[in-house]
């Protein structure tokens, strides 16, 4: 029998592993009981501890794609469209793509560790011993509490993003408030917002489930932990771009 080589072997573990996690956690999701705290916990985590560092990613983001761009539409005399491109750019694909890999670095990584070193002192197999699946106890939460917080996180970011390109063509280059308001919404459709929104789900769904999935198949004591953090914000980063490639395709 013909053995598949290593690189490919790994590919598709990681791929089995993934789904089987996604799986679990969709059987466990509707199963009682509801650990409503530990759901809370995991939201304010993600979330609102996540929120200075998206906003001010978001803010800056916004403030170089109107200093990048004002200049070079102004060429053309089109420097009124500022508003348009930045909010476009904003609530389409930078504040979900930024977002969830600055996400996938913060929370990822802390979800893998948890879980990891849960594994490695045995407190995981401790869990099944006492007859509580890990998964619901441990995944579910985390996962939900990413999926729901991310896309909350993105309304805030588009709009942080927005009103840092106002601050640098209006403020800084003189440009019309008025017409940089009115041609920001102008153009802006409701699906644009809500695809935006979409994204920041799927990839709050992938972040939470390769970062827990890294963590909870982690071997090796202490040397594990940290190579699994590493893997999970990589994997998940990776993942993040590739999804956002065809999520584009087919949301436009």
């Amino acid at each position: 029998m013909t053995r598949l080589p290593q690189p490919v072997h790994a590919f598709l573990t990681e791929v089995g592993r993934f789904f089987e996690i996604l799986g679990r956690v969709l059987l466990w999701t509707p199963r009682p009981p509801y650990d409503l705290r530990q759901l809370v916990r995991q939201m304010v985590r993600v979330g609102v501890d996540s929120l200075p560092v998206v906003l001010l990613t978001a803010l800056f983001t916004g403030m170089v794609m109107a200093l990048q761009t004002f200049s070079t539409l102004k060429r053309v005399n089109a420097e009124g469209f500022v508003g348009t491109l930045v909010a476009l750019s904003m609530v389409r694909e930078l504040a979900p793509v930024i977002s969830s890999l600055l996400i996938a670095g913060r929370c990822g990584s802390a979800m893998g560790a948890e879980l990891g070193t849960m594994r490695v002192t045995e407190q995981i197999d401790a869990l099944e011993v006492l007859a509580t699946d890990p998964v619901h106890y441990l995944m579910v939460p985390r996962v939900w509490a990413t999926v729901f917080m991310l896309p909350l996180l993105i309304v805030v970011a588009d709009a942080v993003g927005i009103a840092g390109g106002y601050v640098i063509s209006v403020l800084y280059f003189g440009a019309n408030p008025v017409t940089y308001m009115e041609n920001t919404f102008r153009f802006m459709d409701v699906e644009d917002v809500t695809s935006g929104l979409i994204k920041a789900a799927v990839f709050g769904l992938i972040v939470s489930v390769v970062g827990c999935q890294k963590g909870y198949f982690t071997r090796g004591g202490a040397e594990g932990v940290g190579q699994a953090t590493t893997r999970a914000v990589v994997l998940a980063s990776i993942a993040i771009l590739i999804s956002d490639f065809f999520l584009t395709k087919i949301l436009y």
